[in-house]
């Protein structure tokens, strides 16, 4: 026997909410399309999100995904556990302006983009900045080079990014580490 639930009442107000938030992602910032390459133009693209549970804290501007939590834009991936999303409310954002501000990631992350994949224990995605942090036993890996520390962050408007070792005080130790893997002239 098949059986039916109706919806608790507030899910239809979330539900368009949530859609907004996810459709706007970012808002267009002037630059022409054409001009813009690689991951800058994929951090101006709307963000998807899926995952096994959602909870909205309206008050806080804060959805939660939980479980299995895929993001997208354009090229750029993001996989954690966790992914914390905090979002400006309709009356703090200017103009058509971009309404998630920042994506915390915890457990198990993932992220990559075109040219390189990056892992770590969390992380912290500063859409505004363009900016994502990666902590704990992270490894960068673009092409065959691997380059291992305890934190890493990459500018995804510059493209510089910035590998950092522990210390005694984070209890990380150790040294950056890095594997590079020069490309043979047959072009592999």
């Amino acid at each position: 026997m098949r059986t039916t639930r109706s919806l608790p009442s507030w899910r239809p107000r979330w539900l368009w909410l949530i859609t907004l938030v996810v459709i706007a992602g970012f808002g267009w910032t002037g630059e022409s399309q054409a001009q813009q390459t690689g991951t800058k133009r994929d951090r101006l693209q709307p963000i998807e999100i899926e995952a096994d549970n959602l909870e909205i804290q309206q008050d806080k501007q804060l959805a939660i995904f939980a479980g299995n939590v895929r993001a997208v834009q354009g090229a750029l991936r993001l996989h954690a556990q966790i992914l914390r999303v905090h979002y400006l409310s309709s009356e703090n954002r200017t103009g058509e302006g971009q309404s998630i501000a920042k994506i915390d990631a915890i457990g198990k992350v993932f992220f990559s983009s075109e040219t390189e994949t990056a892992e770590g224990d969390e992380g912290v995605y500063d859409v505004t900045a363009g900016i994502v942090t990666l902590t704990g036993d992270v490894v960068l890996t673009r092409g065959e080079s691997v380059i291992r520390g305890r934190r890493i962050i990459l500018n995804l408007e510059t493209g510089l990014s910035t590998v950092e070792s522990g210390n005694d005080r984070t209890g990380g130790g150790g040294r950056v580490r890095g594997l590079f893997v020069p490309q043979r002239s047959d072009g592999r």
